[in-house]
């Protein structure tokens, strides 16, 4: 800022202030948070047992650690939800009686491999001696130095749980079984089959204008299934971005410092210590082809004569000079190809001999020859590589080695245009080689443009006015225009959320919207890496339901069809379809050959309630109005063809005990979590 020369000028004083500011901070926000509060000691607690706040960030700064680049929030997320699963599983096994005894933990050290195959715990005949293995144990246990004793018991401690845990969902999944009975109706769900005549008009035939759906209907609807409307306490907000980006006259001064490195670029021997030493991207040695050069400026910089200077030119945010270093010729090809494969190549489906497919590689060949312009047609009908047979055979940009030795030798060791046969071991390969292409070296000097303290100053100056006027409650959408910035709303925030859209990773902005010392219409000032933003309190939602713009998007849809469908009533008059398919302006159409396990009816979609009530009605008759999944719907009966029964059922049994005991213990775990009474502090870290 343009004021730190006047602070650099009093820097004892500036020490004292600031620290004084920073203690008052902390002893004011530990007040706050409830570091000397009665929560000060747990991150939350499940069914009354309590999760150390120390113990849980000591976790956390592991699974971090552990992660190889999740953010710290993730970490934070991803290790309460295990401790959380721990202690609910925990209470199970206790109730259940579920242990490990000496026995069971002794047959689970012998099926680890680190221990069943160690030399160390193996008897003259080689195999895991239960003995050695107990005095190893002895020994770490009474050694001087604890660490490897400690070590082994949180290991065995993983153990114990783990088989825990697997007993627990064996007993789970066998308590999971289909009867006879289940099995037959899964059959007959799958074989029997209905065929019926319809009229429908689709929910689309009105338009969302003729219909209105007020929040407050949303609302009550969402409050008749509250479980299956459940959220989160979220937030919703409103934020502006002061960008700090450079100005025109910073990216003038820029221009100016980069044109006299040009004048030493020119002459430099060493041309990549001098991009080192003086550029934020570092020297690369990689040669580059057209097409990975800089779009704007790829002509100029391609045909640029060895040892010349280009620019200065902006790409990326980086004023940027670059200098021709060599080129090298044929870097890089383009080549199609027309792969004839044959039975028992690798990944080959083709059921023709070797010899077959060499005759028509020939064939195919003379053909190329004769029409090379339409070599592209000849692979697209011919060519068993579905890589390349939709765009007729065609690879771009191949550099050496990129394709098997064969095909590589053909394509860089003939000229361009050539069309020839080689072999390889996917089989016969007719090859047209289109073109060669040439590759630059080149030495980029890249410094990135940075707004100055004069610009940040204004930004920051903008921001602070904003906020400001925002702050006397006028109104943000109108500031917002009058400063030339957009208003942005990031809604369905949750207290534990590390982004806010289209900000990024902005825990302190999440935060902040869930403080209760934060109300409706609160507005604050936040400084982020891309710059300073303003944002305000929109919303909070308190409910335990979707938040109203989140509920629209799934909710306002079925209540405008349910309104749609009153209207489409009124339309259908008549007792047949004849008379209704007249009196609406629809068509009366057949559904042929629907069972109840996948009610689809053709070029409509899904419709079980249409399908159920065609099973049950008899033949000729007529049903009343359905409200369906896709408009309004009257069908007549025309006939239920039943399959005829199996001996046995075995198949439908094995197959609809599998799907349920493949997901009966996540269903179990649910369950347990939503019945626990769990308080999450999450939202105040």
């Amino acid at each position: 800022m343009a004021v730190l020369s006047k602070i650099r000028q009093r820097t004892g004083l500036l020490i004292i202030v600031i620290g004084f500011c920073l203690l008052a901070f902390l002893v004011g926000d530990a007040f706050q948070s409830g570091t000397f509060g009665s929560d000060a000691n747990e991150i939350g607690s499940v069914n009354g047992t309590d999760i150390p706040t120390q113990e849980f960030l000591q976790k956390v700064a592991m699974a971090e650690k552990q992660g190889q680049g999740i953010s710290n929030t993730q970490a934070f997320n991803s290790t309460w939800e295990q401790e959380v699963r721990s202690i609910i599983l925990s209470e199970e096994f206790e109730k259940l009686g579920l242990k490990v005894g000496d026995e069971q933990f002794i047959n689970v050290i012998k099926q680890n491999p680190n221990f069943a195959q160690n030399p160390q715990f193996l008897n003259a005949a080689g195999l895991f001696d239960e003995n050695k293995f107990k005095e190893f144990l002895k020994s770490i246990k009474n050694a001087p130095n604890q660490e490897q004793w400690l070590q082994w018991k949180a290991f065995e401690g993983n153990i114990e749980k783990y088989t825990v845990e697997q007993m627990y969902n064996t007993m789970i999944k066998s308590g999971v079984y289909t009867t006879k009975a289940e099995g037959k109706l899964a059959y007959k769900l799958e074989a029997d089959k209905v065929d019926f005549d319809y009229v429908m008009v689709p929910f689309s035939s009105i338009n969302d204008d003729q219909v209105k759906v007020t929040d407050a209907e949303i609302i009550d609807f969402m409050k008749k299934s509250p479980k299956k409307y459940k959220s989160d306490n979220t937030t919703s907000i409103d934020f502006v971005l002061f960008e700090n980006k450079p100005s025109k006259e910073d990216e003038l001064a820029m221009s100016s410092k980069i044109n006299e490195l040009k004048t030493k670029f020119d002459s430099v021997s060493n041309v990549g210590k001098f991009v080192n030493e003086n550029s934020d991207i570092k020297f690369d040695s990689t040669y580059l082809a057209k097409k990975d050069l800089p779009l704007e400026f790829q002509e100029q910089l391609f045909n640029l004569p060895a040892g010349s200077v280009f620019g200065p030119y902006v790409h990326n945010g980086h004023q940027c000079l670059s200098r021709m270093i060599g080129r090298k010729a044929n870097a890089t090809a383009k080549a199609s190809h027309i792969l004839l494969a044959y039975k028992g190549a690798p990944q080959s489906a083709a059921t023709r001999t070797k010899e077959e497919a060499q005759a028509l590689a020939n064939s195919l060949l003379a053909q190329a020859k004769a029409n090379p312009d339409g070599f592209g047609m000849l692979a697209m009908t011919n060519s068993d590589d579905p890589g390349s047979k939709n765009n007729g055979g065609e690879y771009d940009n191949i550099t050496p080695g990129q394709m098997v030795p064969q095909f590589n030798d053909y394509v860089f060791n003939n000229p361009v245009g050539s069309i020839g046969v080689v072999e390889t071991d996917f089989g016969f390969h007719v090859i047209k080689v289109s073109g060669k292409n040439d590759a630059v070296l080149m030495g980029t000097v890249a410094q990135k443009i940075q707004p100055s303290d004069a610009t940040i100053d204004a930004t920051y100056t903008k921001a602070s006015q904003f906020e400001s006027d925002a702050l006397e409650n006028k109104d943000f959408a109108a500031l917002a225009k009058k400063s030339g910035v957009e208003v942005v709303n990031a809604n369905n925030i949750k207290a534990f959320d590390e982004y806010v859209q289209g900000l990024g990773s902005q825990r302190e902005i999440v935060r902040w919207s869930f403080s209760s010392d934060t109300d409706i219409n609160s507005v604050k000032r936040f400084e982020t890496t891309q710059g300073f933003v303003i944002a305000k309190l929109k919303d909070k939602n308190e409910t335990g339901l979707l938040p109203i713009e989140l509920a629209k998007q799934s909710v306002e849809p079925l209540l405008k069809n349910k309104k749609k469908a009153e209207l489409i009533k009124k339309k259908m008059n008549g007792n047949t379809l004849e008379s209704v398919a007249k009196s609406s302006g629809a068509s009366v159409l057949p559904a042929i050959g629907v069972s109840l396990k996948t009610p689809v009816i053709p070029n409509i979609g899904s419709e079980p309630k249409v399908v159920g009530k065609a099973f049950n009605l008899a033949s000729g008759k007529t049903s009343e109005i359905i409200e369906g999944n896709a408009g309004m719907y009257m069908i007549k009966g025309k006939s239920v063809i039943k399959a005829a029964d199996l001996p046995s059922y075995t198949t439908y049994i094995n197959q609809d005990r599998t799907q349920n005991q493949s997901y009966s213990v996540s269903k179990a775990y649910t369950a347990l979590k939503d019945k626990a009474e769990i308080k999450d502090n999450r939202g105040n870290f």
